[in-house]
This record gives structure tokens, sequence and C-alpha cells, in this order.
């Protein structure tokens, strides 16, 4: 997101702890039509949600920053429903940054995505931005339906050009037909041990994952497959490292680090080519 004056508008919860607000998405299929259409596009606080034109009957919608945000002390929430036949694309206009507050509280920016039976829903933004000073927790909960596709990419970049990073703590939990698919908690900057060290990140500062769940896969699980110089594939200056390799059930997860952000997409974008053809 941009990072603009701060002004709350009315509809968002403001206080001296912080801002409290979140956007709700739903889409949903129009069998007549062949379309998906959005009956409920509500923005509130930092997230001004945009229609977007998109291929076919796929609904698009692009998040774009209002204000400045997450600050510390602010509690953020995206709530984003594909019901069942619809397909839903959600992107950004721009990098998230996580800024210090008000307040030494830390901040908190949950996303929550529920993807009905047959739809389809791309949860695409682009990187979360960890900036000095800052302590951010954030929470991804995804809840599949048996017959749901999803793609799902997450990028964060520690620290803006030349700063040291902030607090960053993040969890993704991804569950399909009520059973857990994938749980996992990461965390890096100030007060998490390790993080910078060579059995971690090793001096990068741009890290991120792609997952794909297709149930049309689930009898040709992927097949594990090195990405950037874990494949022997140097650049000079570093393409970075990735892993592309299968979970239990149809999904594939694909994990990568790199020196910044640009290189670290074009690992993850590389994971997507490989996934889509698997």
């Amino acid at each position: 997101m941009t990072t603009a004056l701060r002004t709350p508008p009315q509809t968002a919860a403001a206080s001296a702890a912080g801002l409290r607000a979140t956007a709700r998405i739903v889409a949903r299929a129009d069998e007549a039509g062949g379309i998906t259409r959005l009956p409920v596009l509500d923005g509130d606080g930092p997230f001004a949600l945009r229609r977007i034109r998109g291929p076919g009957g796929q609904a698009r919608v692009c998040v774009v920053g209002a204000m400045s945000a997450p600050l510390g002390g602010d509690r953020l929430a995206i709530e984003a429903t594909a019901e069942a036949g619809a397909a839903l694309h959600l992107t950004s206009a721009a990098a998230t940054v996580a800024l210090p507050g008000r307040t030494a509280d830390h901040a908190t920016y949950d996303v929550r995505l529920t993807v009905g039976d047959g739809a389809r829903l791309d949860w695409l933004p682009e990187p979360l931005i960890s900036a000095a000073g800052s302590v951010l927790r954030m929470t991804t909960t995804v809840e599949l339906a048996p017959t749901a596709h999803l793609v799902l990419r997450e990028e964060q970049v520690l620290g803006r050009s030349g700063e040291e990073t902030g607090a960053l703590r993040s969890r993704l939990i991804v569950r399909r037909a009520g059973r857990t698919l994938l749980d996992q908690e990461t965390a890096y900057g100030p007060g998490a041990p390790g993080w910078d060290t060579s059995a971690v990140l090793d001096g990068h500062r741009a890290l991120g994952q792609l997952l794909v769940v297709q149930p049309e896969s689930d009898q040709s699980p992927a097949e594990v497959r090195l990405l950037g110089d874990a494949a022997g594939e140097r650049s000079g200056d570093g393409a970075g490292h990735g892993v592309l390799a299968p979970l239990a059930g149809p999904a594939a997860l694909a994990t990568a680090v790199a020196p910044d952000a640009l290189r670290l997409r074009r690992l993850l974008d590389e994971a997507a080519r490989s996934a889509a053809a698997g």
C-alpha cells in the first residue's frame, strides 16, 4: 500500500491505541450469465477496494492503500470469500509497509480467505515491507472446500533500502475440507533468534512462498524442483534460492529467499509456471 497521510475515514474505528478496520469481499457465481459478481465489496480504513477488468467471467479486485498502515497498535483484517463456483482474483496496487506507530504495541494484519466447492481464489498481493522499528504479527488463514482451487503468494521484504528490518512474525494456516494442509510460522528481526544466520536467511532480505492447490492433481503430485542458485543457475549477482515441493493432498508449495523483491518474484514466477505445467 502507498503511505499517504493518515486521516482515517469515519467508518474505521481509530483510537490512541491504533486503528481497527476490516475489509470484506464476497464473490458469487452467476450461473445464468457465466460470470462472477461481487455482492459484497466493503472497504474500510486503509483498504480502498477497486474492481478491475479481468478475463472471462472472473471477478478481480485491487486493494488500494488509503492511508499509512499498518502502524503500531493497528488491528487490520481482510476477509474474502469465493462462494461455490465463483472465480475471484485479489491483488494490491502497491507494497504494504509496516511502520512504527505512536504506541509500542505491535500491529496485527489478518487475512481470512474462504473458497467454496468448484471455486477458485487467487491471492496475489504486492510484498509486505517490514520497516525499521515496526512490530507486526501477520496471520493468513485459508479454508478450502474439497474441490476448491487456490493460488496464494506471500512476499516479505525485511527493511527498506539501506535500513534494518522491523520485527515480523507471520503465520500461514490452510485447511482443506476441515483438515490441516499447512500450518507454519516464521519470525524475523529483533527478538527472533538466529533468523539472519546461514541456517535461515544467510543475509537475504526478501523471502516468500507460493502455494497452489489443484484438486485435479490429487493423483499426480508435483515433483520436487530446485529454483535459482539452488538449481545451479548462478547469475553472478545471486538469483536467490528456492524449492518447489508437493504437500500431502493436491497441493504444491514453493519457498524462496533472495537478495531483493525483484529476484524473489522471479523465483516464485518460475515456481508458478512449474506448478501449472505439472
